[in-house]
């Protein structure tokens, strides 16, 4: 395995390669600060190496250990994204091999882009305050000195001071998850030190933080498995989480382990952000951070040019489990709803084509959160389902999936990395006929390519989508009716439609020209798409009625969309998710740029600082 160039750091990993870092932090929510110390447990990769060099960004560094004696070090010139390189003098003669043992004491700081702090009123309860991290793509950084890149792989150990419940992406040693709350202490007056331990070698963004009111309710422990399951929310959603979400999550791993290789964190936790949380879900280590727009009742790359690797193989292997679980028809129908999401996706990026590719070079020092979108999930997972059909079907694709997940399981590879492995496995288990096959792929055009199409026209089981693709045709062509009292459209429509049917119904309505602010209203009311607390349909609901920015419909849903997004519409609840807040705001702006700029400013700390830093970019802000 090579190891590439990685344009988003300024670390020498590459010399000398961080092992394992102990970290002893303490969460100040009065000072809204992490401090503390990381302590590396570095391996030299070059003869003599002179230095370390770690990633930092928004970090006050105070003093540093090498090898139990206080050291120099030096701070460099600020990159606007990659942040200060933090440069730390070793000790001589190191040869290939050694260890050295490196301490950094530091604290971070208001502008440290990978935290979050929400006061106490943006939570479910109102009663505590509440943080947590979000380190995915290059963010680690900010949390700690690092060697923030994907081709580092680490364990770690933490001890955590707070007053308030503290969770990590690893293993908790102490104090036990069923045992009481913040380990029988007050909360939110008395402190506590939480340790936990991750032996699994993980990238830097994997490491994850969270502290807050939590409760923990645990599920019944499975025969002949090792791993264990639970669902971390805060008391006032924790019981909607717990049934949401126990039923499938041990069904989904169950299922998985027969396709991929046996879950090796031994703990699988979800956590319910509050809602400012601008993923929909970030599998961390040990500990899943979910968006709580899903409470609605009803990973392997060598740098971020290869981030499609991840999310698309990602994507392909969740829907392979739809249809293990379900039915192909299910499948088929989940590549229909992402299908439509690519389309605004590479739409969004006409006037910068080469962020529509699967493999995108970024320049030193390229922000790779410019070209954040859902390409690289819904594009990569069609590549994958072309290479799947190309290759004989879904059940001579399986043996592939796995031995792809054990070959490279743990290391970080790039898209020829991936490439190779393809060839040289369907050459052993498949002969010429496959290899051929292989030889037919447009490659380039795949990898490369740009534009609104994909390289081959994809087609999908398209059974669990005929009737809303149906009524959406009714609804069309009813628009020359003035008289909405001579419709026929009845709330029983959609009785029999789940919420992807529903979803479908909707984004099929965006194909035709925007209807009358009239039907909008109406079809908003009758369905009950315009109070929906269903995240997925409210959004493209609004999509629906701001179609056409000049129309009435738009100027009278605008406000609407504007309170909705931002937690004014009476529940309180921030949108946070990106998914939703981003192409809302986009939406508004179109319709009433000054409504939009005015609500997200009112707003903005209400948001991730992710989440604020893009939504600013899309409305055009200067940061």
């Amino acid at each position: 395995m090579s190891l590439p160039y990685d344009p988003c750091t300024q670390a020498n990993w590459q010399e000398v390669a961080t092992e394992n870092v102990d970290f002893d932090w303490t969460v100040d929510f009065a000072q809204q600060t992490i401090s503390g110390s990381a302590t590396h447990r570095l391996r030299v990769r070059k003869d003599n190496v002179p230095h370390v060099i770690f990633d930092t960004q928004a970090l006050s560094v105070t003093k540093v250990i090498v090898e139990d004696r206080p050291a120099d070090f030096s701070l460099g010139k600020h990159h606007d994204v990659m942040g200060t390189p933090l440069t730390i003098p070793l000790p001589v003669s190191r040869k290939v091999g050694d260890e050295v043992r490196v301490q950094v004491f530091y604290t971070t700081t208001k502008e440290c882009p990978a935290l979050q702090w929400l006061d106490k009123e943006q939570t479910q309860g109102k009663t505590f305050p509440f943080a947590f991290s979000q380190a995915q793509p290059i963010y680690a950084r900010s949390l700690a000195p690092l060697q923030d890149s994907s081709s580092v792989k680490i364990t770690y150990t933490a001890k955590v001071a707070s007053v308030l419940p503290a969770l990590l992406s690893a293993i908790r040693v102490s104090p036990p998850s069923d045992g009481p709350a913040h380990d029988g202490k007050e909360i939110g007056k008395d402190w506590v030190t939480y340790e936990y331990k991750q032996p699994i070698p993980i990238p830097p963004y994997l490491i994850a933080i969270a502290a807050g009111n939590f409760r923990y309710r645990g599920l019944p422990k499975v025969e002949g498995k090792t791993w264990t399951t639970g669902v971390w929310a805060e008391p006032e959603t924790i019981e909607a989480a717990y049934w949401e979400f126990s039923e499938d999550i041990q069904k989904f791993l169950i299922t998985a382990e027969t396709v991929l290789p046996p879950y090796r964190f031994g703990v699988f936790d979800v956590l319910i952000l509050p809602p400012s949380f601008p993923y929909g879900g970030m599998e961390n280590a040990c500990l899943t951070f979910l968006t709580p727009t899903l409470l609605v009742g009803d990973r392997t790359l060598a740098n971020s040019t290869h981030f499609w690797l991840n999310e698309g193989w990602t994507t392909y292997i969740e829907r392979v489990l739809l249809q293990l679980l379900h039915t192909p028809a299910e499948r088929g129908f989940s590549f229909l709803i992402g299908y439509k999401s690519l389309q605004d996706a590479l739409k969004q990026y006409e006037d910068r084509p080469r962020y529509q590719r699967l493999v995108i070079d970024f320049q030193t020092g390229e922000d790779p959160d410019d070209a954040y979108s859902t390409i690289p999930y819904e594009k990569g997972a069609n590549f994958i389902l072309h290479l799947e059909r190309m290759l004989g079907g879904l059940d001579e694709f399986l043996p592939y999936i796995k031995e792809y997940a054990v070959t490279f399981q743990g290391k970080s590879i790039t898209t020829e990395d991936w490439k190779a492995h393809l060839y040289a496995y369907w050459e052993k288990h498949g002969g010429p006929e496959k290899i051929k096959a292989l030889n037919s792929i447009k490659w380039d055009e795949w990898l490369y390519g740009e534009g609104m199409k994909l390289p081959v026209e994809m087609v999908y089981d398209t059974a669990l989508a005929r009737d809303a693709y149906s009524l959406a045709e009714k609804w069309d062509a009813s628009r020359s009716e003035d008289d909405l009292s001579k419709l026929s459209f009845q709330e029983s429509d959609v009785t029999s439609f789940n919420a992807n049917q529903k979803g479908v119904f909707l984004e099929k309505l965006q194909s035709y020209p925007a209807l009358p602010s009239s039907h909008v209203t109406y079809l908003g009311k009758l369905y009950g798409l315009s109070s929906t607390p269903n995240a997925e349909l409210r959004w493209r609901f609004y999509e629906v009625a701001l179609l056409d920015p000049a129309s009435p419909a738009a100027q009278e849903y605008a406000p609407e969309a504007a309170r909705w997004v931002t937690g004014n519409d009476g529940t309180h609840i921030v949108r946070g998710r990106m998914k939703f807040c981003r192409p809302t705001f986009r939406a508004i702006a179109r319709a009433d740029r000054k409504l939009a700029l005015e609500y997200y400013g009112e707003n903005k700390l209400s948001f991730h600082p992710i989440a604020r830093r893009l939504i600013e970019k899309d409305l055009g802000v200067a940061a």
